[in-house]
């Protein structure tokens, strides 16, 4: 997995895996999903941070010693 952030551009890039994109799609304006033959290959979020989605939180969800 890979994710990148252009900022000159806004742009947010998360690459899932290395396949062959066969398929675009825009979920929305600014939200484009490429699919590979075996599901999600890449996202590409514009005007990323200024939409709210940059900078990415990330949660971690630590399991009881108990």
């Amino acid at each position: 997995m890979k994710i990148v952030y252009y900022e000159d551009d806004d742009i947010l890039f998360i690459e899932f895996g290395k396949g062959d994109i066969v398929r675009d799609e825009s979920v929305d304006w600014n939200v484009n999903i490429g699919y590979t033959a075996s599901g999600i290959g890449e996202i590409t979020v514009l005007d990323a941070k200024k939409s709210g989605i940059y900078p990415l939180q990330i949660e971690r969800v630590v399991a009881d010693a108990a």
